[in-house]
């Protein structure tokens, strides 16, 4: 179990509430299919994605951004029980999806970096600490089916 300080708590809480789901979503998971472009083979339903252009105007990039980033709210909301609020997710993706479970740690470096120029000189140090170990066990509870 992870035990959670108050100011871990607070910076998270922080974080979320001055998120643009619409915006960050979309360009983290815009940003992975990018610099990562494997993972692209999990998207083969979502059309072109040929090149940076088309992934940064792809619809269904977009909103499934937004669903990532509702998924990690469901996270944020459940911070003493982050690993049993993923069961499904976790067997979703390993199961039926059968993605790479390294991918979920890509895509949370890229929220990283879309949330670090969003906050700017307010994402300290501190807060970056907070906010990578938030990360750091949604990824583990994500990929927990995968043991």
């Amino acid at each position: 179990m992870v035990v959670w300080t108050d100011q871990e708590r607070a910076c998270i809480q922080d974080i979320f509430s001055k998120l643009n789901y619409e915006v960050a979503g979309p360009k983290a998971l815009q940003r992975a299919l990018i610099v990562y472009p494997w993972t692209q083979r999990y998207f083969a339903s979502f059309g072109n994605l040929y090149n940076a252009e088309a992934i940064m105007s792809n619809p269904k990039v977009a909103a499934h951004g937004v669903v990532v980033l509702h998924g990690l709210d469901r996270a944020m909301k459940n911070m003493d029980d982050i690993k049993n609020t993923y069961a499904e997710l976790s067997v979703l993706h390993s199961e039926k999806l059968h993605v790479d479970p390294d991918n979920f740690r890509l895509l949370a470096d890229c929220l990283t970096i879309v949330i670090a120029a969003n906050m700017g000189t307010s994402f300290t140090a501190d807060v970056q600490a907070a906010w990578q170990k938030f990360l750091a066990v949604v990824v583990s509870a994500l990929r927990r089916q995968y043991h």
